[in-house]
């Protein structure tokens, strides 16, 4: 009979939860997982529950009451996951892990940062999950780098060594952004009257995606209209403003700058993926776009970058996937320990 762990993908909106087999495997390279074996997938809105407690028992008393209560639970949450007690940024969850998982009459509980579980979840998408831009193929055993934009930008890695895949959580997308040409430093200078330092993430992200708007329209001497991003990147694909479509264009160039710099501080060569919800809504303009010119314009270091392939994550649940991978790893390496 099957066992499960609990798995969750924790938003400022919902809060999915699934269950997730529990494999044995031979080695670290022994796990294979796949979307169709999670089973009870459902979203809760977390505004519903109180307490981040009550929205887990909502979920095994319901969709989940058909299986035994799961022992081990690894659960995925946008905000730092470095400490016992953890506070949402984006919501009014607030708890401490050691109380949630006696509340919850767990054996183990781990959580993960979303982008740690992004980060897992890539070895265990199949082709459908994924849409690839330009050429590059990955090489076995190298790093791979997940980032994109969203409502932020984030960014991990994963690296590979004998005990099995190691994430490497970070804060990439809060470093400085760097300009390559003329209409881009003409941007910065602009952002630079309202912050006093300005990030990748001020460019690449939907706000970023208004600041460069914003950005142009000052460059062209002109009062910029309060559009968001959804409204910039509509009006760009219907080219019904020439100065949301540059916005765009510029958007996806400069994303190709920052992924390749990804590429190269990470030695990405198991590939670079893209993440988040704003890309996949115009994926053709983007496999058109400046995006992967950029990611190859390297200068001297051209010949690293230009084989390593870019993907774009279009997997429904790759949150969930991810985290289902953490929870049979921190097991099997569990079970390792054991025996050795």
């Amino acid at each position: 009979m099957t066992q499960y762990g609990l798995i969750a993908d924790i938003g400022g909106t919902n809060a999915r939860f699934a269950l997730a087999p529990i494999k044995t495997f031979s080695g670290p390279d022994g796990l294979s997982l796949g979307d169709d074996e999670l089973v009870a997938v459902k979203a809760l809105n977390g505004a519903d529950y109180e307490t981040i407690g009550e929205a887990v028992k909502a979920y095994l008393a319901g969709p989940a009451k058909g299986y035994d209560t799961p022992e081990h639970a690894v659960m995925a949450i946008a905000c730092p996951t470095d400490q016992d007690q953890i506070t949402m940024t984006n919501h009014t969850w607030s708890f401490k892990v050691s109380e949630l998982k006696a509340e919850l009459g767990l054996a183990s509980l781990k959580f993960i940062n979303d982008y740690n579980a992004l980060a897992n979840s890539i070895p265990h998408l199949g082709e459908d999950g994924l849409i690839k831009i330009g050429r590059g193929e990955a090489v076995a055993g190298w790093p791979m780098a997940v980032t994109g934009p969203g409502t932020g930008l984030g960014l991990a890695g994963l690296a590979f060594g004998e005990a099995g895949p190691v994430t490497l959580e970070t804060e990439g997308g809060h470093a400085h952004f760097a300009p390559t040409d003329e209409v881009e430093i003409g941007i910065l200078q602009f952002l630079l009257k309202k912050h006093n330092r300005v990030s990748n993430e001020r460019l690449i992200s939907g706000m970023g995606l208004e600041n460069i708007y914003e950005g142009l329209c000052s460059l062209r001497g002109q009062v910029s209209q309060k559009l968001t991003a959804a409204d910039i990147s509509r009006q760009a694909l219907e080219k019904t403003d020439v100065v949301c479509e540059e916005a765009l264009a510029r958007f996806c160039a400069i994303l190709g700058n920052y992924a390749g710099d990804v590429a190269l501080t990470l030695g990405a060569k198991g590939g670079v993926y893209i993440t988040g919800g704003i890309v996949p809504r115009f994926i053709e303009y983007f496999q058109a776009s400046q995006f992967r010119s950029r990611f190859e314009a390297k200068a001297r270091l051209r010949g690293f970058v230009e084989n390593i392939p870019t993907y774009v994550v279009v997997a429904k649940q790759p949150g969930l996937l991810g985290s289902a991978a953490v929870l049979n790893h921190r097991l099997h390496a569990e079970q390792l320990a054991l025996q050795a």
